[in-house]
């Protein structure tokens, strides 16, 4: 059987290079960027969630081996500020391992629904103790009973097995007051480079970058090519 891309459909009877969307809501100029990355962030973020979006804060990240080989994931963004960007997962996961030998990340917050996304490239180094005793205290019982009854990554027989940690788990803490793993916690990104990418006609898109050698280097704006 030939083969050719443009035969490929969605499942509703198109195909899949007719699949088109024009870019019309807005536009980035140099101005409204601003020189504060950090700023532009938090404005577009407050954005999304007004708009309505589900969890405007879902990033994808990526990480990658020592040899190059990438892996990505949705993880969500808890915390934020000058210091960089925090998530918090197993360390014991796929990820967890990644990191501890390449700590070095990107992630990508995809706001279709506004025709924007922004990309943030950096360096990840792991939150201390205390950040994430105090955001574990914060989740729900059922996802604080979760971090001990899954370990994350690894291959398990069935979702019974899962379920059946959960509920011994829950039995071992029937007060709710369940500690913190000690292999579960918090990771900082500590961004190198911001992109902002705004959807316009023609696939004429903005893109203005902010990027810096170190993170105490001041950061410096460039439009890049669509």
């Amino acid at each position: 059987m030939n083969w050719h891309p443009a035969n490929v459909t969605g499942g509703i009877g198109r195909s899949l290079a007719d699949w088109r969307q024009e870019y019309t809501q807005g536009g980035l100029s140099e101005e409204q960027a601003g020189d504060d990355p950090w700023a532009l962030f938090q404005r577009w973020l407050d954005e999304a969630a007004a708009a309505g979006l589900p969890e405007p804060n879902a990033m994808i990240l990526a990480t990658a081996t020592p040899e190059g080989k990438p892996s990505a994931r949705m993880v969500l963004l808890k915390q934020f500020d000058g210091r960089g960007l925090t998530f918090f997962t197993s360390y014991q996961s796929r990820k967890a391992r990644e990191l501890a030998v390449n700590p070095y990340a990107a992630v990508v917050f995809p706001w279709h629904a506004l025709e924007r996304q922004v990309r943030i490239e950096g360096m990840v180094e792991k939150t201390s103790a205390e950040e994430s005793d105090e955001y574990f205290r914060t989740r729900p019982l059922g996802s604080r009973l979760g971090a001990w009854a899954s370990e994350q990554s690894a291959v398990i027989p069935n979702r019974q097995y899962l379920e059946r940690q959960h509920e011994q788990w829950l039995a071992r803490y029937p007060d709710g007051n369940v500690p913190r793993p000690p292999h579960w916690g918090g990771y900082r990104l500590i961004p190198l480079v911001f992109e902002f990418w705004q959807g316009r006609p023609n696939r004429l898109h903005d893109r203005i970058q902010f990027s810096r050698s170190t993170p105490q280097s001041a950061w410096q704006r460039c439009r890049l090519a669509p």
